[in-house]
């Protein structure tokens, strides 16, 4: 799987204008286009992490568990999460279920990995770069945000993601 992960697949045609439909790959292995399977038609809130992050991530990754329990059974059925990670060259899907397990995420919430160059157009596309280059290659300045979008109405923001889970839940309400 990992020399799969590493070569870029073929681009299928764009299903929408701006987002890629380019493949990335969930905890499980499972093939999953970008655009057409993750976002369409969906309410989605979109962090950036890796496994072996000792900085925001865990962090992170915690405060969003909170969210996806304050979201209760919405989570899965009309709000989706998804932590794509910045080192896919490491965070292998089965790196990815290991984290996943030890945050103990339930339904609704998946952990996405494909090509450095996959991840690096899905990343610029939600807006999760610094203008500045040299700020943007050193990985210990990935954003502390959360992207959160309602897609099929074309209302996106983004938030810091140290917000309290009711906070970042009223958002999620006030997009829908």
């Amino acid at each position: 799987m990992a020399s799969k992960l590493l070569a870029s697949p073929d681009h299928a045609p764009s299903a929408h204008p701006y987002f890629p439909d380019t493949v990335l790959y969930d905890q499980d292995g499972k093939p999953r286009r970008f655009y057409s399977d993750l976002l369409e038609g969906k309410v989605v809130v979109i962090n950036m992490m890796y496994a072996v992050c000792t900085a925001i991530c865990p962090d992170n990754t915690a405060r969003l568990r909170e969210v996806q329990t304050a979201l209760m059974e919405r989570s899965g059925r009309d709000v989706f999460i998804y932590s794509i990670t910045l080192r896919p060259e490491v965070d292998s899907p089965a790196v990815l279920a290991a984290y996943a397990r030890q945050f103990e995420v339930g339904k609704g919430w998946s952990f996405l990995t494909g090509s450095p160059k996959d991840i690096d157009l899905v990343r610029r596309k939600l807006g999760f770069y610094d203008t500045d280059p040299v700020a943007d290659a050193d990985i210990r300045n990935h954003t502390g945000v959360l992207r959160i979008g309602n897609v099929k109405l074309d209302r996106w923001m983004m938030m810091p993601n140290q917000s309290r889970a009711s906070l970042v839940v009223r958002a999620i309400d006030n997009i829908c």
